[in-house]
């Protein structure tokens, strides 16, 4: 088994990975504002709950996590470079015919289980590795990030059917509830409220928490399985962008390619430089 993270140290790999974000966020860029916002949950799960590390990543008995969002990949490049999984001067590929590490996870890179980007299809394989899981009689612990926007896809919602007729209790959907898809807020295109109500009423065992509060999500993934034989579903409330101020909650913050001298203020930033929170004046998409 991994050796378990303490919070602070949960907390000073979070602010790394948000370091390693905001440096692919140029030369092409990537979705840094979704990104940001899975960072916490990214990094405890591999920190602290999953049975995955570098050296087992070929066990058929470590556990599995599955971004279903796949276009939140660099947090979980982030927390490879940071776990040992990954050589951190791959991350200077970022975007070149070079490497594999892209805008979507992609099966050339150790540790990711499947390709992802079209959404609400990793759902349906996470249910097919959880459902041979049980048919083995194995205790692997299976786990796929949605987003919220992503939701909107109904490949979801029959992924919850399914998985709860088949009694998939070792099967977690976390959701990545950060109130964005893509441009707009999801309220705002196809309403998602109340959610934790509507899987509930599709059969799933259901955690609302603060997707950023380490101790939350401690004390939530410790109670797996929420109720036997159900799917067990975590809506982790998160802030898009989180980590900068300048940049949080902000509808034209989902893909970003910033300059590098904006790499840099925003780095300061990062690292509580407040003075050189930078204005929408100051950063522009590109």
């Amino acid at each position: 088994m991994n050796k378990k993270h303490t919070q602070a140290e949960m907390e000073a790999i979070a602010l790394n990975v948000r370091e390693h974000i905001v440096r692919m966020s140029t030369d092409g860029g990537c979705f840094t504002g979704a990104s940001l916002s899975a960072v916490d949950l990214v990094v405890y799960l591999y920190a602290s709950f999953l049975n995955i590390n570098p050296n087992n990543l070929d066990d058929p008995n470590r556990d599995y996590l599955f971004l279903s969002k796949g276009h939140d990949v660099p947090a979980l490049y982030g927390t490879f470079v940071e776990l040992g999984l990954m050589d951190k001067a791959r991350l200077q590929n970022h975007l070149s015919i070079e490497d594999h590490i892209y805008w979507h996870p992609n099966t050339q890179i150790p540790g990711i289980e499947f390709h992802s980007g079209s959404l609400g299809h990793l759902p349906s394989v996470a249910i097919g590795v959880a459902l041979d899981i049980k048919m083995r009689g194995g205790d692997n612990k299976v786990i796929c990030i949605l987003g919220d926007g992503e939701l909107n896809e109904g490949t979801c919602w029959e992924a919850v059917l399914v998985a709860n007729a088949y009694k998939l209790d070792n099967l977690i959907f976390v959701v990545d509830r950060n109130n964005f898809q893509a441009n707009m807020r999801t309220e705002d295109l196809i309403p998602l409220e109340p959610l934790a109500d509507k899987f509930i009423a599709f059969g799933a065992a259901v955690k609302r928490i603060n997707g950023h509060d380490f101790s939350q999500l401690d004390e939530t993934f410790s109670a797996y399985p929420f109720q036997k034989d159900k799917l067990n579903v975590v809506i982790a409330d998160t802030v898009r962008g989180k980590g900068l101020p300048s940049i949080q909650e902000r509808a034209d913050r989902w893909f970003c390619n910033f300059n590098a001298d904006e790499v840099e203020q925003l780095l300061l930033e990062l690292h509580g430089a407040h003075n050189t929170e930078l204005t929408s004046e100051t950063l522009i998409v590109r």
